[in-house]
């Protein structure tokens, strides 16, 4: 349990995602990890990978704080999102009409005829 006052070790999101690649492509044991980077709770690394596992990098951000940004930045890309499809739609749909009219009109129009020179 936490005594008042104590400070707690904070690690850079750098460090968790030196410790996530040893583990993943290195192939090395959380007790490695821990003494190699200067980890000192043994269960860190098992929580660091869940994390990573579950949410990807984003499970590594310290997200105390700053949740709300991060939700609402979420909103705001699918937002983006929902605006490019329904331009995409529109836009789509203005050059179906364009291509139409430009049959239509070429259908009325007399066909000449080139009449070769003697």
């Amino acid at each position: 349990m936490a005594i008042k006052g104590q400070k707690f070790k904070t690690y850079s999101e750098e460090l968790k995602l030196e410790a996530i690649r040893l583990h993943v492509e290195e192939k090395w044991r959380y007790r490695q990890i821990n003494d190699h980077v200067g980890i000192q709770d043994k269960d860190r690394m098992k929580r660091w990978m869940r994390k990573y596992r579950e949410q990807g990098e984003f499970g590594l951000l310290d997200q105390r704080g700053r949740r709300k940004e991060y939700l609402d930045q979420e909103r705001y890309v699918q937002q983006l999102k929902r605006e490019n499809a329904m331009l995409k739609k529109c836009l789509k749909g203005r050059e179906e009409r364009a291509i139409q009219a430009y049959r239509t009109s070429s259908e009325s129009r007399p066909s000449s005829t080139i009449v070769p020179a003697s």
